[in-house]
């Protein structure tokens, strides 16, 4: 049985737009980049391992979702390769280095995705 958490967070990203679910891709990102770095700390590899995975996982959908039309999508594609990069050194070597690395670069792509998201509602509130 799905407790009333689990049913809210599923019903939040059913409902969310594209731009509300790339921001949760990259808060998601950087919790599991977090996660990774406390289990590396911790000495529990397996964890670590399980978390970087996570995190790989959602920048290789970042990878195969842009579109390459657009010439945005031409800066991130290196940005989001260097820090898929980044993440597997990091797990294969238990570097937080590296990690730490990763996640400052997602951290600065998801502040900005969400200062956009804010500009573009201003703007479409100002034009209503």
């Amino acid at each position: 049985m799905v407790n009333a958490a689990e049913a809210y967070k599923r019903q939040q990203v059913l409902t969310a737009t594209p731009e509300a679910l790339t921001l949760m891709l990259y808060n998601g990102a950087l919790r599991f980049m977090t996660e990774g770095r406390e289990a590396i700390e911790k000495k529990d590899y397996e964890e670590a391992n399980n978390s970087l995975q996570k995190a790989q996982n959602i920048i290789t959908e970042f990878r195969v979702t842009l579109n390459m039309e657009y010439e945005i999508a031409h800066q991130l594609l290196p940005l989001y390769n260097y820090v898929y990069d980044r993440l597997v050194e990091a797990n294969m070597k238990s570097d937080v280095k590296q990690l730490d690395e990763a996640k400052n670069i997602i951290t600065e792509l998801r502040d900005a995705w969400a200062q956009a998201m804010k500009k573009a509602r201003a703007e479409k509130g100002a034009a209503s």
